[in-house]
């Protein structure tokens, strides 16, 4: 039997225990952390509505007409009508036929790639796609091609040496670590060239990016060129669950051979409520998008001016790179003691050597809270001898690089 205490002690000494932090309030700009309030820069919750008035009586009031539960999987005991709204509704705003709930995007990312590929077949993965992606291209037992991260002319290769065995290409839209945005126009004409489904994980550009926050595939205007389009209900849509938007055909094979939709109890009726009432609001409001982008740029701003390094992101999500894995964790205990909670994020998260802080700006923030903030970290950075270095640099791609252009056969 495995000594566990053993393998626990070995996690602490290599500074990758991980613990969980009680947060005593609900998301926003500002909580309350271990009893003390703190300036949050680590929240998904991007256009802070998981705690907006209309999306807590959304939810709310469909616990009191449909309950607090779906009872089973929608193929056991029927699906309910409120589900069937949601889909409809995220498939128009995603220029889709059709849309299909999951639990969590871990579940629609596993259970959309490995239904769509299979052994004797290949998906091209970004190196640095979330690992939902890539346990997806195990589970599917297809040869899984690993491409330098937003490497076309890799990815190009990879496709002409694995001929017309190629099922599916699948990236990330906005890269969850780095915050930035796949080239999306390329890679949809190298899957028309090669025949080849795409499928784009859009978990944190939906609300986020494009016009009215509809996203990375909008934002390039390959819409009609992207097979499936992958998306989370539990970051800037404040709910929890996930959906697929693809044509009829798709989803229809999905109900019928995907393990996690079949398997899986439906999603609670208030969480698809407060959902659905917060894409009402993004419609409504397409403001917070351009919000979301200018406390971003502020951030980013501020955090250069206490001379830290951030990368290339182009988003929400602004990545400090510390390198050490225990230096990452100095430096955010740092800004926990400053009154600022900027999450050090370790490997397996993101590759050995490239530890970080990885913060994230909220349409909801105040500018002057993001100054100080930085102002904070940039103090602590300073005391612990912490110097930020661009994203990517100083450690090993979260995936093996495959400078040969080999073809991994997912284990």
């Amino acid at each position: 039997m495995p000594d566990l205490e053993a393998r626990l002690e070995e996690l602490r000494a290599s500074g990758l225990y991980r613990r969980l932090r009680v947060i005593e309030s609900p998301q926003g700009p500002q909580v309350l952390l271990d009893g003390r309030a703190m300036l949050l820069l680590c929240s998904n919750d991007y256009l802070g509505l998981a705690d907006h008035s209309h999306v807590r009586r959304a939810a709310s009031d469909a616990a009191m007409h449909w309950g607090t539960g779906a009872g089973a999987s929608r193929l056991v005991c029927g699906s309910m009508q409120v589900h069937a709204e949601l889909e409809r509704r995220l498939a128009e705003f995603k220029d889709k036929p059709a849309a299909l709930l999951f639990g969590s995007g871990y579940l629609a990312n596993t259970g959309v790639v490995s239904a769509l590929a299979g052994r004797g077949e290949v998906v091209f993965s970004d190196e640095l796609n979330h690992a939902s992606i890539i346990d997806g291209c195990r589970l599917s037992r297809a040869e899984t091609f690993v491409y330098r991260h937003a490497d076309t002319e890799h990815l190009e290769w990879g496709l002409r040496k694995a001929r017309d065995r190629g099922a599916l290409i699948v990236t990330d839209g906005v890269f969850s670590m780095d915050g930035d945005v796949a080239p999306l126009a390329e890679i949809a004409e190298l899957a028309a060239r090669h025949d080849c489904r795409l499928m784009v994980d859009e978990a944190h550009a939906t609300g986020c990016v494009g016009p009215g926050g509809r996203g990375s595939v909008a934002a390039a205007g390959v819409e009609e060129r992207v097979d499936v389009v992958m998306g989370t209900l539990g970051k800037a849509l404040g709910s929890y669950g996930a959906y697929v938007c693809a044509d009829e055909g798709v989803t229809e094979y999905l109900v019928n051979v995907c393990r996690p939709f079949i398997f899986s109890t439906a999603l609670p009726p208030p969480a698809v409520a407060a959902a659905q009432r917060a894409l009402e609001l993004l419609l409504a409001r397409p403001g917070r998008v351009d919000k979301l982008a200018a406390n971003a740029a502020a951030l980013r701003e501020a955090l250069r001016a206490e001379g830290l390094a951030v990368g290339p992101s182009q988003t929400q999500i602004v990545p400090l790179v510390v390198g050490d894995a225990e230096r990452a964790m100095a430096l955010c205990e740092g800004a926990l003691e400053r009154g600022v909670f900027a999450q050090a994020i370790r490997p397996p998260t993101v590759p050995p050597g490239t530890s970080r802080l990885r913060m994230t700006a909220m349409a909801t923030h105040r500018v002057r809270d993001l100054r100080r903030a930085a102002r904070e970290i940039g103090a602590a950075a300073r005391e612990l001898g912490v110097l930020g270095a661009p994203a990517g640099e100083g450690g090993e791609p979260r995936t093996p690089r495959r400078d040969d252009g080999a073809l991994d056969r997912a284990a």
